[in-house]
């Protein structure tokens, strides 16, 4: 337990639940479960045991999309938000560009949570219970972006990510999973002008690099490490 936790606990807890929050902070329970929200890029979004914590990193792959959407000159754009969880990111982008948004999550509890956030935050958001694997919609989109599980198994994590869904964490395949699946379904999906925004693990920016230019051999495909200095983003832009 850190000072910052127990001043969170202390602002939206009340005095007679506080000792029992304590309790679950000391036991390495996540504060944002205890408190039932977090801020992501100016927004209040709610957080249960339903949906993966929004992480600070996250709000890097919002910001460089949005950037990317004006550089491109993509003009109010269907944009698809695949994992969407809490739905944190579409909400972010809605809040901040003209676009349409569909986003997908194969846990309908997430789906009634990121509805939840969207009617909170004032956005218009077309949540949709349905898989990656299975999604084949009438229509084609402008951008694709995901933060997708991207674990892989045998990795070690922090401790505190035992408490949150773990199949929005871990993936097969060494973690590349959802990677490989997305960009072989983008390809029916997409329009041509398209981009693919994607975080990603700490170690896969080569490796995905190249299954990328496997798979959009002419695009422009860009890996950003995070403020660790590790890979973090993969975009991948068709003009």
């Amino acid at each position: 337990m850190n000072n910052f936790d127990l001043e969170l606990l202390k602002k939206y807890i009340s005095k007679d639940k506080l000792d029992d929050a304590i309790k679950k902070l000391e036991d390495g329970y996540p504060v944002q479960y205890i408190i039932g929200n977090v801020e992501f890029y100016n927004n209040i979004i709610e957080v249960n045991e339903n949906v993966l914590i929004p992480r600070f990193e996250t709000e890097y792959l919002v910001d460089d999309l949005l950037k990317l959407l004006k550089e491109y000159k993509f003009d109010s754009p269907n944009i698809l938000d695949m994992g969407t969880g809490s739905g944190c990111i579409s909400i972010a982008i809605k809040k901040n560009y003209t676009c349409e948004i569909d986003a997908i999550d194969i846990n309908d509890k997430a789906i009634e949570l990121a509805n939840k956030n969207a009617n909170i935050n004032k956005v218009n958001i077309n949540f949709i219970n349905n898989s990656i694997e299975k999604y084949n919609p009438n229509k084609k989109y402008d951008v694709i972006v995901s933060n997708p599980p991207y674990v892989p198994y045998e990795e070690k994590v922090d401790e505190k990510t035992k408490y949150e869904p773990q199949n929005a964490i871990f993936a097969s395949d060494n973690g590349l999973y959802f990677y490989k699946l997305i960009l072989k379904k983008s390809k029916s999906l997409l329009n041509e002008k398209n981009i693919l925004a994607f975080e990603i693990g700490h170690n896969q920016g080569d490796l995905l690099k190249d299954i990328s230019k496997e798979c959009y051999p002419n695009a422009i495909i860009i890996v950003k490490k995070d403020l660790n200095n590790f890979d973090r983003y993969l975009y991948i832009i068709n003009e």
